[in-house]
């Protein structure tokens, strides 16, 4: 397991889906339990769709994350190049000996007539998919084809016998040729299809192990037959469940935030984020879920992956990332923190009482995303409730009633911290009669505009008495 060699082919046409992050995750960790190479390689083979700015977006995520690799376009390595459009030569190369070994033929149906012919065949419960005489062109075709200066497309003669392979997830899967069918390797614009170029690619990186997720099953018998056409050695497969939302549905978009960029921007940690991932459909033999990178390389194994489908868990996922916040050093809470405050963190004014916020906070966010809000408060002249409940509770009679006690009875006292608030809520109480979420969640209002968020007597004590007069007063009708 010394040699093991992984990659990482995603296909730069957006931003990183979260199912193709966890992908990369699962090589990666894999790589280096073995000591293996982890390689990067860009399918760019669609000219159409891919860009270079994705492929730096697809960079930037994996650096975030921390998934260094071994070779790749922008490292290079002994095995490139490691963009398909710069393979090109190479594709045609091994297009060129499958004809010599008569594993291929010719056909000049358009796209189109080919989605035609399929959709036919499985309207009649023909088992193969692509009929090969109404694909092979003949001679008078290709002249044709010649003439209007057109090249033809060239389909993979699939033999009549069961493809079968040792599945590193789903144990021993097989596929009868027969209704695997033709397919095609080469389109008549000369491209590869991505059965052909990701086959050649892992034959010629010498991958040995293709771990990704289950919707490529069926893809596999057929890079499986280009291997042996080739006499290249057949790599060990991993096809790892597809992750699902909470509905059982392919996640999308409907379900979220799906991208890595928007849990980024959300302020979910890279550490958190592949702690989860991992342990989608893969359970630690201890039983735990904090676990560090280290503890995830050194436990992984295949024998512990679930065939069933994974729910991504949102609130799962946003608990597990508030346990990472919460072991952050202050210095480094405060730095990751800066990029959402904007100049409430730039003003040098700012920075004792941000500091006091924000280890006020740590202990009570699930991501980073959801500080502007609670941190706002500290740094305006007004709150303004703007929740439908919070609203409703500041106008009540009880409320106001609490609010006129809290301002007479403060006024008594020359400063705040926390344990003058809890003594003046204790009069409060007695003055008015008036207790529990009754007495506190009014006066939580007045100073944070919110019903729920961190103690109270903190906030009070950071806010100071000249504040929390103006806040409560603010309210009273």
């Amino acid at each position: 397991m010394s040699s093991v060699r992984v990659r990482f082919a995603p296909s730069p046409t957006g931003h990183l889906h979260i199912g193709n992050i966890r992908t990369a995750i699962l090589n990666w960790i894999f790589a280096k339990k073995h000591q293996g190479a982890f390689v990067l390689r860009i399918e760019d083979s669609d000219a159409r769709r891919s860009t270079r700015q994705s492929e730096q977006s697809i960079l930037d995520d994996l650096s975030w994350f921390g998934l260094t690799w071994d070779e790749g376009p922008d490292k290079g390595g002994d095995y490139g190049p490691y963009r398909q459009s710069d393979r090109l030569a190479i594709y045609q190369e091994h297009l060129r000996r499958l004809q010599v070994l008569g594993k291929v033929y010719p056909c000049c149906k358009s796209d189109v007539e080919l989605e035609e012919i399929r959709k036919t065949a499985i309207e009649r419960g023909d088992p193969v998919p692509y009929i090969r005489k109404n694909l092979e062109a003949s001679e008078s075709e290709l002249q044709v084809c010649a003439c209007e200066g057109k090249q033809p497309g060239w389909l993979f003669e699939v033999p009549s016998c069961e493809i079968k392979w040792q599945d590193l997830v789903k144990g021993e899967l097989g596929f009868d040729g027969g209704n695997v069918g033709d397919f095609v390797v080469v389109r008549s614009n000369g491209l590869p299809t991505y059965n052909f170029a990701a086959a050649i690619d892992d034959a010629l990186m010498e991958i040995t192990h293709v771990i990704r997720g289950d919707d490529h099953v069926s893809n596999t018998p057929k890079q499986i037959l280009i291997f042996e056409a080739l006499s290249f050695s057949v790599p060990r497969f991993g096809h790892i469940p597809m992750i699902l939302g909470a509905d059982r549905t392919r996640l999308s978009k409907r379900h979220g935030a799906t991208s890595v960029k928007e849990f980024k921007e959300g302020g979910y940690l890279p550490e958190a984020l592949i702690n989860f991932l991992s342990l989608l459909s893969w359970s630690s033999e201890s039983g735990e879920e904090i676990l560090s990178r280290d503890r995830l390389i050194n436990e992984f194994s295949f024998e512990r992956m679930s065939k069933s489908s994974a729910i991504f868990d949102t609130t799962k996922l946003s608990w597990m990332n508030g346990q990472y916040i919460r072991n952050l050093s202050g210095d480094k809470f405060k730095e990751l923190a800066a990029a959402y405050l904007g100049n409430i963190a730039t003003d040098a004014s700012n920075e004792e009482v941000l500091t006091k916020v924000l280890n006020l906070l740590q202990t009570k966010i699930d991501y980073l995303g959801q500080l502007p809000e609670l941190v706002q408060p500290f740094f305006v002249d007004q709150i303004q409730p703007t929740e439908g409940e919070a609203i409703a509770i500041s106008s009540r009679d009880s409320s106001q009633k609490v609010y006129w006690a809290f301002v007479r009875i403060l006024s008594n006292y020359d400063h705040l911290d926390a344990n003058v608030f809890r003594n003046i809520m204790k009069e409060v109480q007695q003055e008015s009669g008036i207790m529990g979420k009754d007495l506190w969640i009014p006066v939580r209002v007045a100073l944070s505009g919110r019903i729920h968020g961190p103690d109270l007597a903190a906030i009070a004590e950071i806010l100071g008495k000249t504040r929390v007069e103006k806040f409560v007063r603010q309210l009273v009708d």
